[in-house]
């Protein structure tokens, strides 16, 4: 299996969300690259950059070991997408890691994996959480088999840590 993981990105992703587990996860090894909807920059909630590398219609979930769903208003957006819902539920299915921070959950939720599971998320989106039926836990990371989930930019160093720990333990 590759060192590699997928990223989604679109206008208005959360710039931390992105950016800190991405270095965190090239630090230990694994190299990320940004799928969406272009071939283009797009800016976050702060105005921080992303240049995709990669169409969404040309993402493979056989290709990575792993999916980052980063927040900010973009997984509103991108939920929309059948194809980001596919390789979400791959992902999930396939057992690889499935990490998604404050409203990043909502791509899961579309993706109908969270079912039984323990998550968290953003408060905003805590009721969607639970109406898609995953048990919403108020800590700063919450991993559930293949789930990792976190709820802030405050949180990314516990998120990051877990990420990794579980990358270093599943990917050969």
């Amino acid at each position: 299996m590759q060192k590699t993981l997928l990223t989604f990105v679109d206008d208005m992703y959360e710039d931390l969300e992105l950016w800190y587990p991405k270095l965190r996860c090239e630090e230990a090894g694994y190299a990320m690259r940004v799928a969406a909807p272009e071939i283009k920059t797009y800016k976050g909630k702060h105005g921080y950059p992303a240049k995709s590398d990669l169409l969404l219609k040309d993402a493979n979930s056989q290709d990575f070991c792993g999916l980052l769903v980063p927040g900010g208003f973009m997984p509103d957006k991108l939920r929309r997408d059948p194809k980001v819902l596919s390789l979400t539920r791959e992902f999930f299915e396939q057992g690889k890691l499935v990490a998604f921070i404050c409203h990043g959950g909502w791509i899961p939720i579309s993706a109908k994996i969270l079912k039984g599971k323990r998550v968290t998320g953003s408060l905003g989106i805590k009721d969607d959480l639970e109406n898609a039926g995953g048990i919403w836990v108020n800590e700063p990371v919450v991993v559930d088999g293949n789930l990792i989930s976190s709820r802030t930019p405050l949180d990314l160093a516990p998120f990051g840590k877990a990420m990794v720990d579980f990358l270093d333990r599943n990917v050969r």
